[in-house]
C-alpha cells in the first residue's frame, strides 16, 4: 500500500507532472491484482456461492474477464490459457492455478506438467477431480456481454471432457464475473480520483483559448486535439471524443446527433454553448466525462443568466438522481423514481447511467439508456452493489425564450457508491467553463 501511494503522488495535475513510466505502472497493476486475487476474490466467491471458477481463453480471442486478470507483462493470453480459482471456505484458502505451461505472473501458478499429462483438457479435469468442487462457474451470459467470454469451441470441448458426475455442478458464473468486474477496491479508488482529475485537466485545456480561436477553430479540431493530447502524454482513450455546438439560430437536434451523424468541421463562434464527451484509459481503469463551455461574446464577462440557470437545472437532475441510490435497489427502480421526481419539479430529464471501471461501458447496474427511459429489461433489473463506480450520465432539456428554442444540458461524471453513500470520484462541473476564462 505504501509503495502504491508513493507512486500515485507522481500522477497529480497532468499539466504539472509526468504520467508514470511503464515500469511503475506495471508495478501498480500487479500490486492491485494481488490484492484483488487474495482479498476481494474470496469474498466474491463466498457471496455468490462458487467454490471453483474456470476462465478459458485463447490468444488474441480473450475472455474480457480474463483480460482484467492478466499481469502487466502479459498483453494477451498465450496459446490456450485456462485459469482455475478454487476457494476452500472452511480452510479460508484460495488457490490461483493456471492450466498452462508457465506461471501467469506472480500470483497464478502453473498447474500443468505437459510431460506427465500431454492433454491440457485432461490436466484440467484432473484438477477438478482432485478439488471436487460443489459449484463450478464458467463465463457465459445471455444479457451481460463482458461476462459472456467462453467461446463455443472451448465450451464444447470442456463439456465433452468433463466427467458426468460434474456436469450438473457447472453453471453460469454471471453474478461472480459481474461482481469481479464492477467491484472497486480501496487501492483502485485512490487511483481513480487522479484519473478523473487528469480527465478534467485535459478538458479544461481543450476548452481554452490555447486550443479554441472563435471564428476559426472547428469542433473536429478540438476532437483531434483531445485525441492527440492523450497520445502525447502516453495514455489512451477507449472511445473517440465528440464536441458539439448549441447556438441561438439553430434548432435542437435529436440527442443521438451529439454522438452520431454529428456535423464535421463546424466552426465555433462567439455565443456558442459547446459540449464534449471524453474519457481516458490509464492503469486499467476508464473515465467518461461530459462538460460544457460558453464562448463569451465581446464585452461579456459571464455567460447569459439563462444559460447559467439551465446549467443549474442539469446539476439539479444529478442531485435528484444520485439521492435515490440505495444498495439493493435495481437500476430500473432508481431510474423511474428519479425521472418522476425530476418531472415533478418541472424538469425534463433523461437518464442513461452505466457502470464504469475496468471497461468504459462496464458490467453491473444499468440505470436507463438514452432510448429506454421506461426501464431496461434484465440489465436494469440488476441491483445496486456497494464499492462500485458509475458514469453519472444524463441530460435535461431546457426551454430558452431568449433563443426561442430548447437546449439540452448533457452531463457525465464518475460517481462512487459505497457504505458511506454516494460521492463523485473527483467533484463535478458546477459552472460553465468560459472561453476565454474570466476567473
Amino acid at each position: 500500500m505504501k509503495k502504491l501511494l508513493v507512486l500515485i503522488l507522481f500522477i497529480g495535475n497532468v499539466s504539472k507532472a509526468q504520467i508514470l513510466p511503464e515500469r511503475e505502472r506495471a508495478a501498480i497493476i500487479d500490486q492491485i491484482l494481488a490484492d484483488r486475487f487474495n482479498n476481494l476474490l474470496p469474498q466474491l466467491m463466498d457471496q455468490t456461492g462458487f467454490d471453483m471458477w474456470i476462465v478459458i481463453s485463447r490468444e488474441y480471442n480473450e475472455d474480457p474477464v480474463l483480460r482484467t486478470m492478466l499481469p502487466a507483462k502479459w498483453l494477451n493470453a498465450r496459446r490456450r490459457t485456462i485459469l482455475v480459482f478454487y476457494r476452500n471456505k472452511e480452510k479460508n484458502t484460495i488457490e490461483h492455478l493456471a492450466v498452462a505451461r508457465y506461471n501467469v505472473g506472480k500470483y497464478i501458478d502453473s498447474a500443468w506438467d505437459k510431460e506427465k499429462q500431454p492433454d491440457q483438457w485432461k490436466a484440467l479435469m484432473d484438477i477438478i477431480s482432485e478439488k471436487d468442487p460443489e459449484k463450478i462457474g464458467i463465463n457465459y451470459s445471455e444479457h451481460f456481454g463482458i461476462v459472456d467470454g467462453i467461446v463455443k469451441t472451448d465450451y464444447d470441448e470442456f463439456i465433452k471432457e468433463l466427467p458426468d458426475n460434474y456436469k450438473s455442478r457447472v453453471t453460469a458464473a454471471e453474478k461472480l464475473a459481474i461482481a469481479w468486474i464492477e467491484t472497486r477496491t480501496v487501492q483502485e479508488m485512490e487511483m481513480y480520483k487522479e484519473l478523473v482529475q487528469i480527465t478534467h485537466n485535459i478538458i479544461a485545456e481543450a476548452f481554452s483559448i490555447k486550443v479554441i480561436k472563435p471564428g476559426t477553430t472547428t469542433t473536429d479540431d478540438v476532437v483531434w486535439w483531445l485525441r492527440q493530447k492523450v497520445t502525447d502524454i502516453g495514455l489512451s482513450t477507449w472511445f473517440h471524443p465528440t464536441v458539439d455546438i448549441q447556438r441561438k439560430d439553430e434548432k435542437l437536434e435529436s440527442h443521438i446527433v451529439s454522438f452520431s451523424n454529428r456535423p464535421n468541421d463546424k466552426i465555433i463562434k462567439q455565443g456558442d454553448l459547446i459540449h464534449c464527451d471524453f474519457g481516458i484509459t490509464y492503469l486499467r481503469l476508464n473515465t467518461d466525462c461530459q462538460q460544457h463551455a460558453y464562448i463569451l461574446k465581446n464585452g461579456e464577462m459571464t455567460p447569459p443568466d439563462f444559460l447559467i440557470k439551465a446549467f443549474s437545472d442539469g446539476n439539479r437532475v444529478q442531485d435528484i438522481f444520485t439521492s435515490n441510490f440505495e444498495t439493493g435497489k435495481t437500476g430500473n427502480e432508481i431510474l423511474l423514481k428519479s425521472l418522476e421526481e425530476g418531472r415533478a419539479e418541472g424538469l425534463k430529464p433523461a437518464i442513461y447511467t452505466h457502470p464504469l471501471g475496468l471497461y468504459g461501458h462496464s458490467s453491473g447496474t444499468t440505470i436507463g439508456m438514452w432510448d429506454s427511459q421506461e426501464g431496461v429489461p434484465v440489465n436494469g433489473d440488476y441491483p445496486l452493489h456497494e464499492n462500485t463506480v458509475y458514469a453519472i450520465e444524463l441530460n435535461t432539456t431546457v426551454t430558452i425564450p431568449d433563443w426561442n428554442k430548447d437546449i439540452r444540458i448533457m452531463l457525465e461524471e464518475a460517481g462512487f457508491w459505497g457504505s458511506q453513500g454516494f460521492k463523485y470520484v473527483n467533484e463535478r462541473q458546477t459552472e460553465l467553463i468560459t472561453i476565454p476564462k474570466r476567473k
